[in-house]
């Protein structure tokens, strides 16, 4: 039998420790949701043991926002309180450090609920996240805790104490918790992603061509767009992992230059709803037609709440060399199944993808950040010259340059 107490203290000094490098006198702020107790009160121990001054942890309940999304009135669903936005904005000023805990703790409680409803209430992200992600001004890092409704998502057909048993030795080992030394495994890990990351910078190509099932798209890029593996730095010059895991190499686009169709690879859980089997076709950059077997509207609501949420903030290429995609599972969860397969986002960029002022004056801004995966062994990627010449890029999810 699993030792549940002992993964979840691994996790959280992993999280605590690697992914935000939670410093001596910082507030830390948490996000977590109800059923996630444990590896939440595990979190403030691993920050409060390295010399955090406050840890100050918000809860939300996903059956509290299913009762707004039934019963409010329509046009209050986008209402966000100035109290959550002015929080997010002092732990900006007071350079703190963030940590979410995320997987779907509840799979059922939006279940039933008007999909075009759901795509209204974005909670618990922020529209200003993205503002604040790009000041750099906090170390922070977003990171799965299993649950026994995530468990049963993931494994129906299991018996619940087998399935959460399961849920926790795949966690454990897509984040290196198998590891002797799981940050030391995270830092090798990525000083090889960074490698290729530097590989595809040098290259300057004018377009990213992804092909595959249900896939044909050209991403542009911008002239400065340059490549970045799984950490970052603040503006005071903290390193730290914003995901754990995290598998992929990220860019920033040109937000007016997206041409194809593309088709998704995996099942997409975002801000609590499920969207599945989704198409999307993209015309000068804009997604012009958007489709899903379950959860259309709620993307298409998504899609339409600003003029950078239907446009490309963000492209990521993942190799078959991780962890996540050879498992073969499919986690329901963004942070996770993102890591395992090549993705594209729609929303918000990451000003620090792109070299100069100009370039970063032309990213993509949204108050949304929404990734879906495209990518699967049969996808080929090519970097395409200003004259149109193809260079191979990925196959079979091996690097080829």
């Amino acid at each position: 039998m699993l030792d549940h107490a002992d993964l979840t203290r691994r996790l959280a000094d992993l999280v605590v420790e690697y992914g935000a490098n939670v410093q001596p006198g910082q507030v830390l702020a948490v996000t977590t949701y109800v059923g996630k107790e444990a590896l939440t009160r595990e979190v403030a121990r691993a920050a409060y043991e390295r010399g955090a001054r406050w840890v100050d942890v918000f809860t939300f309940d996903p059956r509290v926002k299913r009762e707004r999304l039934v019963h409010a009135d329509e046009s209050t669903l986008d209402f966000v309180p100035q109290w959550m936005i002015d929080r997010l904005e002092w732990l900006s000023d007071e350079h703190g450090a963030r940590i979410s805990l995320n997987g779907p703790a509840d799979p059922e409680a939006l279940a039933g609920v008007d999909p075009a409803r759901a795509g209204r209430d974005l909670l618990p992200y922020l529209p200003n996240t993205s503002d604040v992600i790009n000041r750099g001004t906090t170390n922070w890092c977003v990171a799965p805790a299993p649950t026994l409704g995530w468990a049963r998502l993931v494994y129906p057909d299991a018996d619940p104490a087998e399935a959460y048993d399961r849920l926790w030795e795949e966690i454990a080992h897509v984040c290196r918790l198998d590891e002797p030394d799981p940050a030391d495994a995270w830092q090798a890990r990525a000083q090889q992603l960074e490698k290729t990351a530097d590989r595809l910078t040098e290259r300057r190509f004018d377009a990213i061509r992804l092909r595959g099932p249900g896939t044909d798209l050209t991403v542009g890029l911008l002239p400065s767009s340059n490549w970045h593996a799984g950490n970052s730095t603040t503006v005071d010059g903290l390193r730290y992992f914003p995901n754990v895991p995290s598998e992929e190499l990220f860019t920033a686009p040109d937000p007016t230059r997206a041409d194809g169709y593309v088709t998704a690879t995996r099942p997409l859980e975002v801000y609590g709803a499920m969207i599945d089997g989704i198409r999307v076709e993209f015309e000068g950059g804009r997604a012009v037609e958007v489709d899903a077997e379950r959860g259309a509207a709620t993307l298409r609501s998504i899609a339409a709440k600003d003029d950078g949420a239907a446009r490309l903030g963000e492209l990521a290429l993942v190799d078959g060399e991780g962890r996540i995609g050879a498992l073969g599972t499919t986690f329901f969860e963004t942070l996770i199944d993102e890591n395992a397969a090549s993705h594209i986002a729609l929303g918000s960029a990451y000003e620090h993808c792109v070299d100069t002022e100009a370039d970063r004056a032309r990213v993509n801004r949204s108050r949304v950040h929404v990734d879906f995966m495209i990518g699967s062994p049969e996808l080929e990627v090519d970097g395409l010259g200003a004259d149109g010449t193809a260079v191979p890029i990925l196959r079979a999810g091996t690097w080829q340059i």
